[in-house]
């Protein structure tokens, strides 16, 4: 098969979150199963600093973005490191040589809707100009979402067919990797499609007499995927559905979740170069006690082997579930409880402040590092016993697979991914030698204190079943090779529609 990955993210090209994960990986994963596979996005500002070398082409050509109005753009080329997969870049300045991706502290950009509509038209024009055999666009969120239905329209004209000939075979997938991330506009903003105002209707681009990017794709594209079974569930109902859960409601037979890898070259703790002491699935005790001795010393935290080290990583924002891990914290803290907590991450100012204020009370036993750390983050996976997870919602989430290949067991909440890559340490699960974490009973501060006390009782008063549990999880198979297999079905499902 030959497939195009339209994204406005990958590593290490351009970055904000975990679709730079995906689409800077499942390309070669891809590619390695057999298939051909290209990247097609823009060429942002971050591109001059990514480490990879940028090739300038001839190649170059005009999108009419209104009737007086034609913007050029030329490609520029890279390969996917450690693999063959081209990377084409649409390099147009004015849209996309900015600091950021899509705002800037002050918010989002005002002109993202004319930003994206040209990135969505430009890589329909890039893969003509290529004269690529196309047989799956692959689509990933808002910033692409046009593309289904400028394929579905040009497929219908005479013009569309002269101007866009593989559209004729090709067909188109969508992979939504947070519902929450729409892209909706005001109707004026409709005019950067390029289409005719025929096609601005609730079964294309229209959403409440505005355009939403998102919801255009998720009606026109062929098929639909997101990053776990349990959140294509989920957001086919009102609780996570975000305003489209009729619409997926009504595709539900072309919605299928898909788990994201991880790189188990990258998160390996037997050679993580990161780490004080490696290990794996025959030495975790003691790879684990060094590395926990040494995050301790490095938070300045009372050297005790004995004590055991809740660890988090992520986003200070509510959605990651900070207004449960304060309260518990706190409680923590104030009780003297025999626990260390390490956290790492950055986001909402009254999150970080109150985290601070907690930090500076209790320096002995609760160490805080405000911002972000790729050393640190693989550090504080090896050296805590548990991995605090309590998502209200969750698409995919990383932490807990790491968590898991580092023998760290996760606390999470029973959501989206979460759901679907802890196994809760049940009677029976302890039983059949399945369990590998804890889920919330409740998602509240109480059911977060309930399920560390859980885990903790396990972990001091049952070693033999704490090693089971640790020992289950780092045997689990969270590579990429497997997400890519699946992906591979997807396309081959969506190649045999009529």
């Amino acid at each position: 098969m030959n497939i195009v990955y339209l994204t406005s993210e990958a590593v290490p090209f351009a970055k904000t979150g975990g679709l730079a994960d995906v689409c800077g990986t499942l390309p070669a994963k891809i590619a390695a199963l057999g298939h051909q596979a290209v990247v097609i996005m823009p060429a942002f500002a971050s591109i001059r600093n990514c480490g990879v070398p940028i090739e300038s082409t001839d190649i170059s050509f005009a999108i009419p973005m209104s009737d007086k109005q034609l913007v050029g753009a030329r490609l520029l080329k890279a390969v996917l490191p450690d693999s063959e997969v081209p990377v084409w870049l649409i390099d147009q300045p004015k849209y996309f040589d900015r600091l950021g991706l899509y705002g800037s502290a002050d918010g989002d950009y005002p002109d993202n809707a004319q930003r994206f509509a040209f990135f969505c038209r430009a890589a329909m024009q890039a893969i003509t100009r290529m004269g690529w055999t196309v047989d799956i666009v692959h689509c990933n969120d808002w910033q692409s979402g046009l593309v289904p239905a400028l394929m579905n329209n040009a497929r219908k004209r005479e013009d569309g067919l002269r101007q866009f000939p593989w559209v004729r075979h090709a067909k188109s997938v969508i992979t939504v990797h947070n519902l929450a991330y729409q892209g909706v506009f005001p109707k004026e903003e409709y005019r950067w499609t390029g289409e005719d105002w025929i096609h601005f209707n609730a079964n294309q681009y229209e959403y409440y007499d505005q355009v939403n990017y998102l919801k255009t794709a998720l009606i026109t594209a062929d098929m639909i995927s997101t990053v776990s079974p349990k959140y294509a569930e989920e957001i086919c109902t009102p609780h996570h559905g975000c305003g489209l859960d009729q619409v997926l409601l009504a595709r539900k037979g072309r919605v299928s979740g898909i788990i994201n890898g991880i790189d188990t070259d990258v998160w390996s703790p037997a050679k993580d170069p990161h780490l004080a002491e490696n290990y794996d699935r025959s030495n975790w005790q003691s790879g684990k006690a060094a590395n926990k001795h040494a995050l301790q010393k490095h938070f300045g935290l009372a050297v005790d082997p004995n004590l055991p080290m809740i660890g988090l990583v992520g986003r200070l924002a509510e959605q990651k579930g900070w207004d449960l891990i304060l309260p518990v914290l706190e409680q923590h803290l104030v009780e003297d409880r025999p626990i260390q907590w390490v956290v790492l991450g950055s986001g909402g100012v009254h999150f970080e402040e109150a985290l601070q204020t907690l930090a500076d009370r209790y320096p002995d036993r609760f160490g805080l590092h405000v911002g972000f750390s790729d050393t640190l983050a693989h550090r504080i996976e090896a050296g805590s016993d548990l991995f605090v997870m309590p998502s209200h919602y969750e698409p995919c989430g990383l932490n807990q697979l790491y968590s898991l290949r580092y023998g760290t067991i996760p606390v999470v909440t029973p959501t989206g991914g979460l759901a679907n890559t802890v196994i809760d340490c049940t009677t029976e699960n302890l039983e059949n030698q399945s369990a590998t974490g804890f889920l919330l009973k409740s998602p509240s501060a109480a059911g977060l204190d309930e399920a560390i006390g859980k885990a903790l009782q396990l972990r001091y008063h049952d070693w033999e079943k704490w090693k089971q549990i640790v020992e289950t999880a780092m045997s689990q198979d969270w590579s990429w090779r497997k997400s890519a297999c699946q992906y591979v079905e997807l396309y081959e499902r969506t190649l045999a529609l009529r």
